[in-house]
Parts: C-alpha cells; sequence; structure tokens
C-alpha cells in the first residue's frame, strides 16, 4: 500500500474524530470559542512537529515568493472554512454537517479541471456524480438533534 494511502486514512479518521468531538463539545461552547481553541491546539502541536523536523528556523518561517502568500491564503480559507463548520455543527446533525462538507471534493474536482488544468478521467466524473448524490442522500434524510 502507497504511503500516502495511509497518511490519507489517518487524515479521514482524524477528521471524523474532530466532527465527532467537536458535535458534543458544541453543546457547552462557542461556535467561535471552539474554532480558536482548535486553532492554538493545532498551532502548537503543529510548531512542536515543525521544531522537532528541524524546519522552525527563521529562515525557513520566511515567506517569500509567490508559494508564501497562497499558503497565507489556503489558512484564510482554512480559518473560514472551520468557523462555518463548527456553525453548522452546533445545531445541525453531524453526520449531515460532514457529507455537506464533503462537497468540497467535487468542488476541488472542477476547480482543479478548470483553473489548474487537471485532466479528469470518465471515472473520475462517475465518481464526482456519486459523491454529489451520496452527500444528497446523506444530508436529505438527516434529522435535526434535539
Amino acid at each position: 500500500m502507497s504511503p500516502w494511502i495511509l497518511w490519507a486514512l489517518l487524515a479521514a479518521i482524524s477528521a471524523a474524530g474532530v466532527t465527532l468531538c467537536g458535535r458534543v463539545g458544541l453543546a457547552q461552547v462557542d461556535t467561535t470559542l471552539a474554532t480558536t481553541l482548535r486553532a492554538v491546539v493545532m498551532a502548537g502541536m503543529l510548531a512542536t512537529f515543525a521544531a522537532v523536523r528541524g524546519n522552525l528556523t527563521l529562515e525557513k518561517l520566511s515567506l517569500a515568493g509567490r508559494g508564501g502568500w497562497w499558503i497565507l491564503a489556503a489558512g484564510l480559507c482554512g480559518a473560514v472554512s472551520w468557523l462555518a463548520y463548527f456553525a453548522a455543527l452546533k445545531t445541525g446533525p453531524a453526520a449531515a454537517v460532514a457529507a455537506i462538507d464533503r462537497l468540497s471534493l467535487p468542488i476541488i474536482f472542477v476547480l482543479g479541471w478548470l483553473l489548474l488544468g487537471e485532466q479528469p478521467t470518465g471515472r473520475g466524473w462517475l465518481g464526482l456524480a456519486l459523491v454529489v448524490g451520496g452527500v444528497y442522500l446523506m444530508a436529505a434524510g438527516a434529522r435535526t438533534p434535539t
């Protein structure tokens, strides 16, 4: 099995943990505060990993060039995404919120094709349709928790 598949599976399992733990915690915590606390914990953990790997140096912290600006933009997108995700998760059913959030997959697929010149296959387009259909089926039948 390719290493990237193992990392992707770990990412999926961890993302499920974020949703489930977040859903429980949001019963007693404001969504913006919860997102902020999550970000602080993530920043601390990531800074520790970067330091252990020797990547937390002034030289490597420089965001010279266009790549750095794109990484900053990705950070802004991530912050908006998580603020919106936790706001939805506060009152919505966890599985439906997570399913709708996964519409990012078809959005990435189409924008990758239109903006990045990626060349999807017929199987890719079929996967796109199945993801969109699956999101609809998961979200349409969900009931809001009491």
